[in-house]
């Protein structure tokens, strides 16, 4: 076959050059069929060379692929001729599939590698050459349009060309949200509800979380900082922490990473959908906390808080005494504690006066930071009342809060020793965080007391718990409530919601995992509160938020 088209190529044009390139030079626009790839073919395919105004024979894939010479249009190398900006396939996105909030991962492969979301089905996929998973999906179920989760390009598959068009920038800004200094600057001066594609409204940051199993004790506590604005702020701006340097192997810095991640979406104005799931974040908590939390099983509240806000300051590369961070900033505050070993009480009366005299009996204090305060309840009673029903006790804030004015002692018991301590603040954070401890655990069973804190909005004023040399320091000691997490239910089994002020609007919405409701302040006091978040009026000029 190969003799007979080179006969009838030699009927009507000069004899072929040995090389590609030299036959290029010679007559521009056209190419012999052997150097094409068809020798072999049917004869009907190749019975003659088409004319200059004729198009061309196209290239099959797989001839593309083992074909090296680079693509020839009009006798010049052009590197534009793989891309386009007209994509015949944009009208087959379906918007409403798309989810990049799920861990880039091949649906296939489950390789992490250059993953590309096919913007028709919503599922991943890798690579997009030849015989790719990609590659593979497109033909098969004829899904032409892909995005590229890393580098964030558009393709066309399987003709593999990039698509250049701005009405797909709305897919690109959903997968990688980006804040202005001025846009982060207005988010609590603004009450602008936004609009999903599926038409619901959201007010962005006041957003539900997907509940996966068992994971909402740690959504409750990440929706209450993304609602703290200097914490929000700095990690809705990437900038200000992705050249921070880290040891080599280092992991924590991927709760950086995923925090900041989720900071952007849930502030995100232009989501598809009205709420976020919180799946690349949680995997990065289980891997961080070598599985201490999970997302299949309830954790504690406090722990998770404790817990987080150290390991962020820790890889933000934080120290515990000199380097401070974002966290420390907004959260950390310090205390003198003054501690007095107590004799065994089984000792006889004069072992004791004599034991007091030591020096190892004498009261001692220390300078301690803190990122939050623990409040203990009063004991709850064992007991039902005449009407055989028993008694929710309630207590007023300050009443547990006198824990901390330096004169109420507390006893505290280990193993071989007692200690009797007392606490006296001396610097308060512009974020105070307090944690009721609902919750004692013994040998057998964890306990909870359902005692209710009666506690005001607005306008809690801790001067009387500072120091007399540090209350003249110290110009601003009142504060505001802005989240309030609950916990309802047993201890093991039961369920978090949390309550936070929407800055713009100045109202009380509750959020209970992808249940958003606007709720009355006044309901907010009746809840059994477990963890909460109070703001310092830094201005005098501040009036009282709405609802107080």
């Amino acid at each position: 076959m190969s003799v007979r088209v080179k006969r009838e190529r030699s009927a009507r044009e000069p004899p072929p050059r040995n090389s590609l390139s030299s036959r290029i030079k010679q007559e521009p626009g056209r190419e012999s069929s052997a150097s094409r790839g068809l020798v072999g073919r049917d004869p009907v395919r190749v019975k003659r060379e088409p004319e200059d105004n004729e198009p061309r024979i196209k290239r099959e894939p797989e001839e593309e692929e083992e074909d090296d010479e680079p693509t020839v249009k009009y006798g010049r190398f052009d590197p534009e001729d793989r891309r386009s900006r007209h994509c015949p396939y944009l009208d087959t996105i379906n918007k409403s599939v798309l989810d990049f909030d799920f861990e880039k991962l091949c649906s296939i492969s489950l390789s992490h590698i250059n993953v590309y979301a096919c913007l028709v089905c919503g599922k991943y996929f890798q690579g997009r050459g030849l015989k790719s998973h990609a590659y593979i999906h497109s033909v098969q179920f004829s899904h032409h349009v892909f995005l590229n989760l890393h580098t964030l390009k558009f393709y066309c598959l399987p003709d593999n060309y990039e698509i250049i068009d701005s009405s797909l920038e709305d897919i690109t800004y959903v997968l990688k949200p980006t804040f202005t200094k001025q846009q982060i600057a207005n988010l609590d001066k603004q009450a602008k509800l936004s609009r999903a594609y599926d038409g619901t409204t959201y007010l962005p940051g006041i957003v539900g979380l997907n509940n996966i199993k068992a994971n909402d004790y740690a959504n409750a506590i990440l929706q209450a900082l993304s609602n703290v604005p200097p914490l929000r702020n700095y990690f809705l701006e990437e900038e200000n922490y992705k050249n921070i340097q880290r040891p080599p192997g280092d992991i924590m810095f991927l709760l950086v990473q995923r925090f900041g991640e989720l900071m952007r979406k849930l502030w995100n104005p232009r989501n598809f959908k009205a709420h976020v799931s919180p799946h690349e974040m949680l995997q990065a908590v289980v891997l961080c906390s070598k599985k201490n939390f999970q997302i299949t099983k309830q954790g504690d509240g406090v722990d998770f808080l404790s817990w987080f806000l150290n390991a962020l300051h820790s890889a933000l590369g934080g120290t515990k005494k000199k380097k401070k961070t974002i966290v420390t900033d907004v959260f950390q505050g310090s205390m003198r504690i003054f501690t007095k070993k107590l004799p065994h009480p089984d000792l006889p009366a004069e072992e004791k006066e004599q034991l007091l005299l030591n020096d190892e009996y004498q009261e001692k204090m220390v300078e301690s930071t803190f990122m939050y305060l623990t409040l203990d309840l009063p004991t709850a009673p064992l007991y039902k009342d005449e009407k055989e029903q028993l008694i929710i006790p309630q207590v007023p804030l300050f009443n547990i809060l006198a824990k901390f004015n330096g004169i109420m002692e507390k006893e505290y018991k280990t193993y071989k020793e007692n200690f009797l301590k007392r606490f006296q603040l001396t610097k308060l954070p512009p974020y105070l965080i307090f944690c009721i401890k609902r919750f004692t655990k013994n040998n057998f069973f964890v306990e909870k007391n359902p005692t209710i804190v009666n506690f005001p909005i607005t306008n809690v004023d801790l001067r009387e718990y500072l120091s007399e040399e540090v209350q003249a320091v110290h110009k601003n000691t009142t504060y505001d409530l802005i989240a309030n997490i609950v916990h309802d239910g047993k201890p093991a089994e039961g369920a978090y919601r949390i309550h936070v002020l929407h800055h713009g609007t100045g109202k009380w919405y509750e959020l209970q995992d992808l249940q958003v409701t606007d709720i009355l302040p006044q309901m907010i006091t009746l809840s059994e509160a477990y963890i909460q978040i109070w703001k310092r009026r830094d201005n005098e000029e501040e009036t009282n938020q709405q609802g107080a």
